[in-house]
């Protein structure tokens, strides 16, 4: 560092009204080790980008309880994978190079992830910006309205695991909300949720409390079904009926619109089939 053009020393008086010239640090590689056990179904990839359809099971970086085993993990094993920088932005870049959004751990689906700096920053303008199309198919308990949902959105303060759209204040979150199928007689549906917006467990969140319709099998914001056929749909399904189905983007460098379709994996389009049976 410098002050006013000279050299300092850390013990050094700043006056006020001095200019200070400072240059940080270059960023610090991740800390996550690869591991090649960590299969991948890759969807796209070029020398600036890919996009994963993630299963259901797998977190997507390190973290608490997780530093091994992630989505993050197998893409440091994967010839061709040059990991970018850490983003300056995120206090905990280092865990989760090229990772720009997320996707829960029990929800499958399509991921974005940049292998560059310039991708990972211009992804981040096009999330920013809400441009990014994405496109997630659920199963739900009743069936919801078709309509947008937007609310103020954040951290449950009864429970560090949940986050509440029943806020007076917040960041914003928006939903929008397309039945595309009544199922079991009334009982339940398969949804479209587009997010304009992306926070953490959004949609199970505007579906379980905004429309009182949570997702099939979603231990955190469900409910244990009463009906007996619904509840074995449930158990066998084993996890949240959600699947990020569709994402659109620009390419951050190549200026082309990209835009992918995973279909439902096999056990929820199990969930589905035995849903449309009852």
């Amino acid at each position: 560092m410098r002050v006013d053009g000279a050299a300092c020393r850390a013990s050094d008086a700043v006056k006020g009204g001095a200019v200070l010239d400072v240059e940080p640090l270059p960023p610090e590689p991740t800390e996550a080790e690869p591991d090649a056990s960590v299969r991948l179904d890759v969807v796209h990839e070029d020398e600036s980008l890919l996009v994963v359809n993630k299963p259901a099971g797998l977190v997507v970086h390190p973290a608490r309880g997780h530093r091994t085993g992630t989505l993050v993990n197998g893409l440091l094993a994967r010839d061709g994978f040059l990991a970018p920088d850490a983003d300056p932005e995120d206090d905990d870049g280092q865990a989760r190079p090229g990772i720009v959004h997320r996707i829960d751990k029990d929800t499958s689906g399509l991921l974005v992830v940049a292998k560059t700096d310039a991708s990972r920053e211009g992804l981040k303008a096009q999330l920013a910006a809400h441009t990014v199309e994405r496109v997630y198919t659920a199963l739900t308990l009743g069936v919801p309205t078709s309509t947008t949902l937007r609310t103020p959105y954040g951290r449950d303060r009864r429970s560090r695991l949940r986050f509440t759209s029943r806020l007076r204040e917040g960041k914003l979150a928006v939903t929008r909300v397309l039945v595309v199928e009544k199922l079991a007689g009334g009982r339940a549906a398969r949804v479209e949720c587009r997010l304009e917006t992306g926070r953490t467990h959004q949609i199970r969140v505007h579906l379980s409390e905004q429309q009182k319709t949570p997702l099939l099998a979603d231990a955190l914001y469900g409910r244990k079904p009463n009906d007996a056929d619904l509840l074995r749909v449930s158990e066998a399904l084993g996890r949240q009926a959600l699947h990020a189905a569709v994402l659109g983007f620009v390419h951050p460098i190549s200026g082309e619109r990209l835009r992918f379709e995973a279909p439902l994996p096999p056990d929820l389009a199990l969930a589905l089939e035995s849903l449309r049976a009852l």
